[in-house]
């Protein structure tokens, strides 16, 4: 039986479906305030038989904090999908991510251990990949010399690797992927999703600034053939292509059918708003819309390269305009 963690988010919901194809035993773990229908509507980008689908994942209510629940979900499991994890850019969750992206992945592993688990696929980030010089291209040899100039979700995804490599010198085989920015349908105000919201409503402003995009499907395509292989104990990067946030938010745009957002934010302006930002959330007690690090990360120029997974499995990605354009039909859709 397999077991999913993280299955409401954007990478665990489209997992599921794609397992679902072709197994009929699959667990997925959620928390009590996770929003099930979420799954639903991510099936329903996929197919007509939405309900049925999502009928046959068999639930387990556990947090990453709670080992009795966790060590119930675990009976009867012989591969592990570790997508759960917290993505946050605000200073005050910085421990709460560790609890969960650092706290929760130790739990994960020690239960894959003592479970003995046959596979542990983790989902990390481009975020735990070293930061070459602007415009230099990173791979999975990339690796950290300095948590200095690192974002907290950085460090804890980068905490988490650890966890699963220390589960690897315990007798688990594990692969681990780290994607960039990831475009997929279902969640509309968080990650990806909030940027074609946001253009949908009008989105004005863009930055120069270049990362590495790829497709969610294309995600949990790479994770199944990995599991499903030899390979044990290897690190993937995962994207597509790498375009500037102007590009994306025009093809998003295009696909929308909606302006072009038309005013570059330099790093002059980009510097003033996230500090008037700053003191607009401390007066009104509300989350900053933009950060310190999102703002220079928006301008950031660093692109990767995923010759590894290509060379090692074949594995040919779908462009970004596709994904983009699927996501916007599902958008329109659930509208």
């Amino acid at each position: 039986m397999i077991l999913v963690t993280g299955g409401t988010g954007l990478v665990g919901s489209h997992l599921l479906y794609h397992l679902l194809l072709s197994n009929d035993s699959v667990r997925a773990i959620h928390q009590r305030s996770s929003d099930l229908n979420a799954v639903k509507k991510v099936f329903a980008c996929y197919t007509a038989e939405a309900e049925e689908m999502f009928n046959k994942i068999r639930w387990v209510e556990a947090s990453l904090e709670d080992i009795p629940a966790l060590d119930t979900a675990f009976e009867d499991i012989t591969q592990v999908y570790h997508c759960a994890a917290l993505v946050s850019f605000i200073r005050s969750e910085y421990k709460k991510m560790r609890r969960i992206n650092i706290d929760g992945t130790t739990n994960i592993a020690n239960l894959c251990i003592s479970h003995k688990i046959q596979k542990l696929c983790f989902v990390s980030s481009v975020a735990a990949i070293e930061n070459a010089a602007p415009g230099v291209i990173m791979d999975e040899s990339d690796n950290w010399s300095s948590t200095s100039d690192k974002s907290g979700y950085s460090i804890t995804k980068y905490g988490s690797e650890m966890e699963v490599w220390r589960a690897s010198q315990e007798g688990v085989p594990v692969v681990i992927v780290n994607p960039g920015v990831i475009i997929g349908a279902g969640f509309w105000h968080k990650g990806s999703g909030s940027m074609f919201r946001k253009i949908q409503k009008g989105l004005k402003f863009y930055t120069k600034g270049i990362t590495g995009f790829v497709g969610v499907e294309d995600v949990v395509k790479v994770m199944q053939r990995l599991m499903d292989s030899d390979i044990t104990n290897e690190r993937f990067v995962l994207v597509s292509e790498n375009l500037s946030y102007q590009e994306i938010f025009s093809m998003i745009a295009a696909a929308l059918n909606k302006p072009k957002p038309g005013i570059r934010i330099n790093r002059f302006m980009s510097e003033c708003i996230w500090r008037l930002e700053y003191i607009r959330s401390k007066l009104t007690l509300s989350p900053p819309l933009l950060t310190k690090r999102t703002a220079r990360s928006a301008l950031a120029n660093h692109p990767y390269t995923s010759e590894k997974i290509k060379n090692e499995i074949g594995f040919e990605f779908e462009s970004i305009k596709s994904c983009v354009n699927k996501t916007a039909r599902c958008l329109n859709d659930n509208l």
